[in-house]
């Protein structure tokens, strides 16, 4: 195997790795080019943006207004 070359199973991997923690510059570097060529994985990568954006609005929610 190329080893930059990530299939979209190792990418979706490592975009939900990288939520929790870092991940390896030559795994961020793969993870970069197949986000360039994959048209599906940046899909993904928008939708875990949104959850974890939603789950920090989640949290605080009430918090502003002394609920």
């Amino acid at each position: 195997m190329i080893p930059l070359r990530r299939t979209c199973k190792q990418a979706a991997a490592l975009l939900v790795a990288r939520e929790d923690r870092r991940i390896a510059l030559s795994d961020t570097v793969a993870l970069r080019l197949h986000l360039m060529a994959c048209q599906a994985c940046p899909r993904f990568e928008r939708q875990l943006l949104t959850m974890r954006n939603a789950m920090r609005q989640w949290r605080n929610y009430g918090t502003d207004d002394g609920l």
